[in-house]
């Protein structure tokens, strides 16, 4: 018994059945994290999944952190959470629309979403379990995932794809822009059955003809 657990904790340092207080932290983030999840795909109304989605986002900024990739992190918080959450928040209340549940969002494919979900996540546990028998890293004693290291790496070593992701999200940018433009005619030009219901007048009804004609 003694053995095996001396093969389980390994030579190099803690294992798994002697837990760091940032393994059991990164456990119980990690919990949450899937709950949240859960709870963004099931819920019934948008509103609730995009505030579920801060939370999964946030927790997953969090693991980051503990594993010290603090620029990973932060870029977790300021793009995703910021900016993607902040951006679908902002698009629901400018299209108006409805609060509440709603049946009409659920897709009729569920069960080949939960099996390709299911597929995804023991791939994932895999390379988890399959990462117990790797070398134990001190995190402690090594800056891999600082902003430093980060951007050493970044813009030394990997300058040329960095700058042709650039093209490509600017590329995207014009793009949307492009395909945001109203083609055709300007709609104060539009004949009035194609203008909005709110933008017609009323017109009023000729009197009768004198005569009863």
């Amino acid at each position: 018994m003694v053995t095996a657990a001396g093969d389980l904790s390994g030579e190099g340092g803690p294992g798994f059945l002697s837990p760091t207080g940032v393994e059991i932290a990164f456990v119980l983030i990690g919990l949450v994290v899937l709950g949240s999840a859960l709870l963004v795909v099931t819920t019934r109304q948008i509103v609730h999944a995009a505030l579920w989605l801060v939370v999964t986002l946030g927790g997953l900024a969090a693991e980051y952190l503990l594993l010290t990739a603090e620029f990973i992190a932060w870029v977790q918080v300021l793009i995703y959470v910021g900016a993607v959450v902040v951006l679908l928040l902002f698009g629901l209340m400018l299209t108006r629309a409805p609060i509440g549940r709603s049946t009409e969002l659920d897709a009729p494919h569920r069960w080949p979403a939960v099996l390709v979900a299911v597929g995804a996540a023991a791939t994932l546990l895999t390379v988890v379990v399959d990462a117990f028998h790797a070398t134990y890293l001190d995190l402690d004693k090594t800056d891999d995932g600082s902003a430093r290291a980060t951007g050493e790496s970044l813009f030394r070593a990997w300058v040329l794809p960095f700058e042709v992701l650039s093209v490509l999200l600017l590329a995207a940018l014009i793009g949307a822009i492009i395909l945001s433009r109203t083609r055709g005619q300007d709609p104060e030009k539009q004949a009035p059955e194609k203008q909005h219901p709110e933008n017609r007048t009323a017109r009023p009804a000729k009197p009768p003809a004198a005569g009863g004609r």
